[in-house]
């Protein structure tokens, strides 16, 4: 994470998943956050491309980090990626979210993956939903 550990949020220091694929948060703002990943050789696929899950898992850190903007714990109840640009080792991709609508215990966020020249390489569109659920105690 690029960002102190220190610097970040509770959820984001216990993510592992995303501290193992070698995330880094750039922005973490109501409404907005952007997230980063180099494409690395254990992330390719068959063809020598980046892994499809990969990008979505970096779609679906930056929509965790966009939708979680209280003290509320939210998750997610539905996301779509579509494809439009595939990406190899050694590049780097960035995911940016915005917050489109929240009403009650839904929202709606629109996540942009773009690659290091700013080509579109996939876009994400995520749906949450605001549970009763305490946030994990933090480690001692």
């Amino acid at each position: 994470m690029t960002e102190p550990v220190a610097a970040l949020r509770p959820m984001m220091r216990r993510d592992r998943a995303s501290t193992a694929l070698g995330m880094r948060v750039e922005v973490d703002e109501p409404g907005r956050a952007v997230v980063s990943m180099t494409v690395r050789d254990d992330m390719l696929n068959g063809f020598d491309i980046t892994h499809g899950g990969l990008v979505f898992a970096l779609a679906d850190t930056t929509f965790a980090i966009v939708c979680n903007e209280d003290e509320q714990v939210t998750v997610a109840a539905g996301a779509d990626i579509t494809f439009l640009k595939s990406t190899r080792e050694g590049q780097v991709l960035t995911a940016t979210g915005v917050r489109r609508a929240r009403n009650g215990r839904t929202g709606l966020y629109d996540i942009t993956v773009t690659d290091e020249t700013g080509d579109v390489v996939a876009e994400f569109r995520g749906r949450s939903i605001t549970t009763n659920r305490p946030f994990p105690k933090e480690n001692a």
